[in-house]
């Protein structure tokens, strides 16, 4: 499936970096050239070494794991002959301490709302739909993060 690639850039600007008030702010570049604002969240930085409406790379992480299983959700919605008109999914992201001790993104939620045209699949034809998505998750198959999904919307 080939190699994935993104190219990180900082540079320290006129900030104090032996006194810790530099910024944070930075840069990700994708492979097909999408450059996106980046820094540290603000939860962990304080502003204005941290840039609020960038992205950090905590809500990246759950950013993808939301993306991944969407996308994979979307192709089992089509191959059991449903056909999906929107998907919303507003995911949630616990930062906590991980068995080791360690800061980590713990556990992640996901909250998709989804629209179908046509007779839409039944609770347990979501259900496992969702669980087909997690199964395949790139993302989700690369983490020890804790997946649930709330299917109570969709």
């Amino acid at each position: 499936m080939g190699n994935h690639t993104a190219i990180v850039r900082w540079s320290r600007g006129d900030g104090d970096f032996k006194a810790n008030k530099h910024s944070r702010a930075h840069e990700w570049e994708f492979d097909g050239g999408l450059k996106v604002p980046a820094s540290a969240s603000p939860h962990i930085v304080p502003l204005p070494y941290a840039v609020a409406e960038n992205v950090d790379p905590e809500e990246a992480f759950v950013a993808s794991i939301s993306s991944c299983h969407m996308l994979f959700y979307l192709h089992k919605a089509r191959d059991a002959g449903f056909v999906v008109n929107s998907y919303e999914d507003a995911a949630v992201g616990i930062m906590a301490k991980n068995a080791l001790g360690r800061q980590a993104i713990t556990r992640v939620t996901l909250n998709p709302v989804v629209s179908y045209e046509g007779p839409p699949p039944s609770p347990d034809q979501v259900e496992a739909l969702h669980h087909a998505a997690h199964e395949l998750c790139f993302i989700a198959n690369s983490t020890t993060t804790e997946i649930t999904t709330n299917t109570a919307r969709s």
